[in-house]
């Protein structure tokens, strides 16, 4: 049975890179029938939180993504958080103790630090010198004595270590360049290398797919699942995701984290889609798909070597062509939130006019990415709309004059609009102006919505009504109505 894992650290909102090894760990699980677990990695007491954790946990359920096994579902080889299973690396430090796997270290931070800038200087790998390895028990026992705290260190064989990954082949390390590593830290707390070993060999994970920026960790991880007398998952090593300008995804290429997505109102599918993009596409070359689509056709082993480039407008236009296709119910009550917040509807939901809402939504989807987006958008069905000082001007020619007052003469013949309606209105405007195309509808465009681009215009004017259309238009009438 395959299983595969994804173990975050609870120290901040978890980022779309971040995501993304959670997204690939879940698609491989289901390619294969196995179990994808969710492990919480919260041994760093300073900086982890709760809030945190119940965050990414929140997240990646919106995202879509479900687990068999964590620390909200439990599982036959929990506890799922790390910051519970301290006893258990304990043991396990002990035994490699007494096995002679390793060794306490009484280097101070300061001592090893000025052994990283000597070796610096002489141009040799900044890799712990191994002083400790071989002390005399009289040497313990002073140390002990003097009261200085100890690390525990894992012996690493000078050897060359070599180990077939899944997406980037034969990987190789001299081991001679590592130095001995910490297995466990002065306060009692374990190392990443160590507890991702114990955890990995005791959950019994089968595969371990995790970005690139772990490649140099694995041949320490392999050391220890052979100390633990287990034989080492399989590895596949992802190429991280950066941004246009080719650095690391960061705040500065605008929203980070899977909840800031979520805040702007992006679809959960749509931004699930995307990210299995990111480094991999299907055999059909498709954009838009749902996971369910080409879980027979993945294969892990099809991943790209190079980094993927995170292309935000590329998301923006798959975002919009789920909201063009989602069911109008759903997209007006995620609408409703932004448009309270933005004082355009009434904090009483049952005294919305649902109706007109619905119409509202549905001729702004096709303009907008994001459900936060829809507030810009929808505000001139909500708002009286403030035109520009250029088209001001453009609305005082003589020609947008005409177009204006023969479309407000042709108002006044009705009692209600309709598309149908409005766009017989505008022939008959067309046939006494004598203007057509983008000449004779700007001008109205810009008198009723204020702005050049937006929904289809006899939308704009079927959700308005007659009154308002004459109201809007009457604020620009220059010449006897």
């Amino acid at each position: 049975m395959i299983r595969v894992r994804f173990a975050p650290s609870p120290t901040g909102l978890l980022h779309i890179g971040n995501a993304r090894m959670a997204v690939f760990n879940w698609l491989f699980a289901r390619r294969h029938k196995g179990t994808f677990l969710l492990r919480i990695e919260d041994t760093d007491v300073v900086r982890s939180e709760k809030k945190y954790r119940d965050q990414l946990i929140g997240d990646l359920r919106w995202l879509g993504l479900a687990w068999q096994e964590g620390p909200d579902v439990g599982g036959p080889y929990g506890p799922y958080l790390q910051s519970e299973r301290l006893h258990i690396y304990h043991d396990i430090c002990q035994r490699f103790l007494q096995e002679g796997l390793a060794y306490r270290c009484y280097c101070t931070p300061e001592e090893l630090e000025e052994r990283r800038q000597i070796a610096k200087r002489a141009g040799q790998p900044p890799r712990y010198d191994n002083r400790c390895r071989n002390l005399s028990e009289q040497q313990k026992q002073a140390f002990e004595t003097s009261g200085l705290n100890s690390t525990v260190r894992f012996k690493v064989p000078e050897e060359l270590l070599v180990f077939e990954d899944l997406i980037r082949g034969t990987c190789q390390f001299d081991m001679s360049l590592f130095g001995d590593f910490v297995i466990m830290r002065s306060d009692g707390t374990p190392s990443f290398h160590f507890a991702v070993a114990v955890d990995d060999t005791l959950m019994q994970i089968t595969h371990v797919i995790r970005g690139e920026d772990h490649l140099s960790n694995t041949p320490c991880h392999i050391l220890l699942f052979h100390a633990l007398g287990q034989k080492p998952p399989q590895f596949a090593h992802l190429s991280l995701t950066m941004g246009a300008d080719r650095a690391l995804l960061s705040k500065r290429h605008g929203a980070f984290s899977l909840s800031e997505y979520r805040k702007l109102g992006y679809l959960p599918e749509a931004l699930l889609n995307y990210m299995m993009l990111l480094g991999w596409a299907p055999k059909d070359k498709k954009d838009k798909f749902k996971a369910d689509d080409i879980i027979d056709t993945f294969e892990i082993g099809a991943m790209s070597k190079a980094s993927s480039v995170f292309d935000q407008q590329k998301l923006d236009w798959l975002s919009g062509q789920y909201l063009r296709e989602a069911e109008i119910e759903r997209l007006v009550n995620l609408a409703i939130p932004y448009l309270q917040a933005a004082d355009l509807v009434t904090s009483d939901e049952n005294a919305i006019d649902m109706t007109a809402l619905r119409l509202i939504v549905d001729t702004v989807r096709n303009n907008i990415s994001c459900m936060s987006q829809i507030t810009q958008e929808a505000n001139i069905f909500f708002r009286d709309v403030v035109v520009s000082e250029q088209h001001v001007e453009f609305l005082s020619s003589e020609i947008t004059q005409s177009i204006l007052l023969s479309f407000y003469q042709e108002l006044g013949k009705i009692n209600s609009l309709s598309p149908e309606i409005f766009k017989d209105i505008l022939k008959a405007v067309q046939k006494e102006t004598k203007v057509n195309g983008k000449g004779l509808y700007l001008p109205v465009r810009i008198a009723l919505a204020g702005r050049e681009h937006g929904p289809e215009l006899y939308a704009i004017a079927n959700i308005l009504g007659v009154d308002t259309c004459k109201k809007r238009i009457e604020r620009f009438l220059l010449v006897k109505k």
